[in-house]
């Protein structure tokens, strides 16, 4: 069969065509405009000599890009590989790293950088990017002129150093002499949008300085493929059956702490050890009904939720946060009240205040202290945050237990203002998560907590449910037969009631997975003990145990157990290495910067 092509200058020859159609076979949707701008770029800029030769053509080279992030939960991390895909589609070509792994020496090199960092608790870093903010905001720190920068800052209004780690870099780039690509973009927790804007607005300023702009896309054949499956992920969950949902404290306990097994059968999911699972909440019925009766609306009344229609009822119980107020509820409710108490509270000056008013007045009690008569759904829809998926430590290996998730979850009730209250998703999994029911669930992944080789020892620090991801720790290296020594230091109330999984640890120190077992319960003595007095009477040996090169890991809450288990550390290695305060820090910041010293803390 003869293939008749077009008849016009410049028309390619059959073998050339061939070339064309398999290359087009061949290539992603960014690939064939990367390479359609190339050639409109190559054509534009085609010269002839004096004899009617074509010259070489020189491409002008793009500066270099460089995307990095700092994250605690992943969200950090999973915009900025967004943001690199986008700007892989213009034609650049993004480097990406996480700040604990970037080489601090390499700043004074970079051309354009790119940051999304997060922040911690009250103003701090991530953890694993501490390093970077000491070299950043030390005097090592290298000027920058030349340098373009733009930060995307992520935070929780509700606290009152909001988007601190994010405003320490763009001031201190903007100290070291660097000038700014787009101003800095601070991100509450319902971050999606104005992430969106901000990555979409350094994309196309950094595209316009390209040499070779996209052009059109190359009129090829397109290529049938069968569809991806879909991937469960933050945006799309997998609706995971309940298998098992049980208390595993005694009956005189004074916490509430319950082992919840969920079916991942089918959904693709893997995780591994240190991993965490996100849990897409809903919000407990009486709150919602509480806060209807307060407002006086009616639960039918149709709103539209990201152009979708829904009842108020249905609104309020899945897609906004109703429960803690925010900056953002004190603004538009003292808009509607025109109450000077609430406007004192508005604006970065009052951030101390604010936080502290948040901390004891809820979203109904603010409206039951300020009421707005005939207040419309949508004026009240307007101060609420988007509900936010929770984030639980996986307490199980897929080694051992195949397409099973286990977690460890403690429900949180306390009073306020005479009212008995809870926290939105422990209260739904205790009251309301019944076996047989369906969640939507993903998995967030925890590169910064790992486990090391199977012969390198480890000493993990998990008081209460801290200690879910290190029962995951032991089943995976009781599945692979690992032979590193670990070593578990566990805290609680009482040894009675309180001792999670106590027959599992017994078990694996029988069987030799876990070497040793230290415990402490604070409420057994007329004096509390917690794990950091533990780890002091086992200082010699804990010592010892890090100049072996053990990994030493903590697990739970980040306001007081995690700090004051640094503490210990430092007071450790200080009394038992004969080294001073100064060089007793150095050593736990090399433990970090080695991976050897990781914290999953909240």
């Amino acid at each position: 069969m003869t293939v008749q092509l077009p008849l016009h200058e410049g028309a390619l020859s059959l073998e050339q065509w061939q070339l064309v159609e398999n290359l087009a076979q061949s290539l992603t949707p960014s690939q064939a405009r990367w390479i359609s701008g190339y050639f409109a770029g190559l054509d534009a800029g085609l010269l002839r000599s004096g004899d009617g030769e074509i010259e070489p053509l020189v491409v002008p080279q793009g500066r270099t890009l460089t995307i990095l992030y700092g994250t605690e939960t992943g969200n950090s991390r999973d915009l900025a590989k967004a943001l690199a895909a986008s700007a892989t589609e213009r034609g650049l070509t993004p480097k990406v790293s996480d700040l604990s792994d970037y080489k601090v020496r390499q700043l004074k090199d970079e051309q354009d950088v790119l940051f999304i960092v997060s922040t911690y608790g009250e103003g701090d870093p991530p953890q694993p990017s501490v390093a970077f903010f000491e070299f950043l905001e030390g005097p090592r720190a290298p000027k920058l002129e030349g340098v373009r920068f733009s930060v995307l800052a992520l935070g929780d209004s509700t606290y009152e150093k909001y988007c601190e780690a994010g405003k320490r870099i763009d001031s201190r780039f903007e100290e070291l002499g660097a000038s700014r690509l787009s101003p800095r973009v601070d991100c509450d927790i319902d971050f999606d949008e104005p992430a969106a804007a901000w990555s979409s607005s350094v994309v196309e300023l950094l595209a316009a300085d390209l040499a070779v702009a996209a052009a059109p896309t190359i009129g090829a054949s397109p290529r049938i493929s069968d569809p991806a499956p879909a991937k469960h992920d933050k945006r799309n969950p997998f609706n995971a059956t309940v298998l098992e949902n049980i208390q595993i404290v005694g009956r005189h306990s004074t916490k509430e702490t319950r082992h919840v097994e969920l079916d991942l059968g089918g959904s693709g999911l893997t995780y591994q050890p240190g991993d965490s699972l996100g849990f897409a909440a809903t919000n407990d019925p009486r709150v919602v009904e509480e806060l209807l009766e307060t407002t006086g609306l009616s639960p039918g009344t149709s709103v539209t939720v990201k152009n979708e229609p829904l009842p108020l009822a249905d609104a309020l119980a899945g897609k906004f946060e109703i429960t803690i107020g925010s900056p953002r509820f004190i603004e538009q409710w003292a808009n509607l009240t025109g109450a000077k108490e609430l406007e004192d509270l508005t604006g970065p000056e009052a951030a101390a205040a604010r936080v502290k008013f948040l901390y004891e007045h809820h979203i109904v009690d603010i409206i039951r202290r300020f009421p707005v008569a005939g207040v419309e759904a949508d004026s009240l829809l307007a101060g609420l945050r988007p509900l936010q998926p929770r984030l639980y430590s996986l307490a199980s290996s897929q080694a051992l237990v195949g397409n099973e998730a286990h977690l460890t979850v403690a429900r949180v009730r306390y009073e306020l203002h005479g009212t008995a209250r809870g926290g939105v998703a422990t209260t739904q999994i205790a009251d309301r998560l019944e076996m047989g029911s369906t969640i939507p669930v993903y998995v967030q992944e925890n590169p910064h907590f790992r486990l090391p080789a199977d012969d390198v020892p480890i000493i993990m620090v998990g008081p209460g449910t801290g200690v879910a991801p290190f029962r995951a720790f032991l089943q995976e290296r009781e599945a692979r037969a690992a032979a590193g020594r670990s070593w578990l230091f566990f805290g609680e109330r009482n040894f009675r009631s309180d001792f999670l999984y106590q027959v599992e640890w017994q078990e694996w120190l029988d069987e030799g997975v876990l070497s040793r077992l230290d415990v402490a319960f604070s409420r057994d003595a007329s004096s509390k003990t917690y794990v950091q007095h533990r780890m002091r009477e086992q200082s010699r040996n804990l010592f010892a145990w890090l100049e072996e090169g053990a990994h030493f890991y903590v697990c739970g809450d980040g306001k007081a157990m995690a700090r004051d288990v640094h503490e210990a550390l430092i007071g450790i290695v200080e009394h038992e290495g004969g080294r001073s305060r100064e060089a007793a820090e150095d050593y736990i910041r090399n433990l970090a910067a080695e991976h050897r010293y990781q914290r999953d803390v909240y």
